[in-house]
């Protein structure tokens, strides 16, 4: 559920979702955002993550997603240039509470927004999950559209396996942040088997045509 303690955090709007558990690489050459990252790196190497809905990545005017994700920075190199290369981690889903001024980048009062725990019935759901999630993955390795190992390990943790099914599908931004802005991990699983049959039934349709 979402909590009551709200903290203030950086934020990096991006075209793309982050998820929970997942891996991110970044290159950050927006001088407002080379700032942003030395202050992560002096406070704790904590930031949030939100998709842009529309606007750009560069030179602010954006308009910016009220669900997204908590990214810990992992490790970061800083080029004689100013840009830097980093990998983060998703740590938690955030709920925007309020957007304050860029000064002079994006900063939001957040919200933690936890998943309710897995239970047995959960487990179910995403084991059931695991043939069309496979399928999906081969038919679009198959057009040379995705490059994702069928052999791929999902966590243990049903609600973590959602997150991990949702991050490397080949989803687009805006589904992929209807996944994470799914209330709890029996919505995203009933989502996720609904968009893995849309999904195989377009790239079928793509294989027989081409």
């Amino acid at each position: 559920m979402i909590g009551s303690d709200a903290e203030l955090l950086p934020m990096f709007p991006l075209g793309s979702v982050l998820f929970p558990s997942m891996i991110l690489p970044l290159r950050v050459f927006e001088p407002r955002y080379q700032l942003l990252m030395r202050r992560v790196l002096d406070t704790g190497g904590r930031f949030g993550i939100v998709l842009i809905e529309r606007g750009s990545e560069v030179g602010g005017g954006d308009v910016r997603s009220p669900v997204g994700c908590v990214a810990t920075i992992l490790q970061h190199e800083e080029q004689l240039d100013g840009q830097w290369f980093l990998v983060c981690v998703g740590t938690s889903r955030c709920n925007v509470v309020e957007w304050l001024d860029d000064d002079p980048y994006p900063v939001a009062r957040v919200e933690r927004w936890d998943d309710p725990p897995s239970d047995a019935s959960l487990a179910a759901a995403v084991a059931d999950l695991f043939e069309p999630f496979r399928t999906v993955l081969a038919l679009a390795a198959e057009l040379d559209e995705w490059s994702v190992p069928l052999t791929i390990e999902l966590s243990e943790d049903p609600v973590l396996a959602t997150y991990q099914m949702a991050a490397v599908s080949p989803f687009g931004p805006l589904d992929r942040y209807r996944l994470l802005g799914a209330p709890t991990g029996h919505d995203r699983a009933t989502m996720l088997s609904t968009m893995f049959d849309d999904s195989a039934e377009l790239l079928r349709a793509q294989l027989g045509s081409g």
